[in-house]
């Protein structure tokens, strides 16, 4: 195909129908990955997130953390941290305070907005038709994904 898989997944639904028993684990796998992280962008976008932000906002949903160790547990540098940081608080998701035992230090905390919106991307990971609505237990589908890239 000359296009992407997702997109002709998503404009010739009935043509992919009929040959998809025949593709390859690998393209099965690498088209769904693909769909789904597609559909989880537009969901996140449309509420002011990224998926670097989701992530940020599952760490501090823990407690109130320094950024540097924040940066640490989502495995990017400082600087990129910062940049997430800022667009969460610019929407409202999390609060920055200067440590005020250590002033070089900057603490993250999450706000309601923000516990609001990562239970509600949460609730739709699990729940939404849209995003994994194909899966008949999302539970049994997630540990196979755990297996599978512990296994690597």
């Amino acid at each position: 195909m000359a296009e992407g898989d997702e997109q002709h997944v998503a404009r010739y639904p009935d043509d992919v129908r009929a040959d998809i028993r025949s593709w390859p684990t690998g393209r099965l796998l690498s088209v769904a990955a693909r769909v789904v992280e597609g559909r989880f962008h537009a969901f996140l976008s449309a509420r002011g997130l990224t998926h670097a932000g989701l992530i940020a906002l599952h760490h501090v949903a823990q407690g109130c953390l320094p950024q540097r160790e924040l940066a640490t547990l989502c495995r990017v540098t400082d600087q990129t941290m910062s940049r997430t940081v800022e667009h969460l608080r610019r929407s409202g998701y999390v609060v920055k305070e200067t440590d005020s035992r250590d002033r070089r230090r900057t603490l993250i905390e999450i706000t309601a907005a923000g516990r609001e919106v990562l239970d509600e991307a949460r609730r739709q990971e699990r729940d939404s038709d849209t995003l994994f609505g194909a899966l008949d237990d999302y539970a049994a589908f997630r540990e196979q994904l755990i297996a599978l890239i512990a296994a690597i």
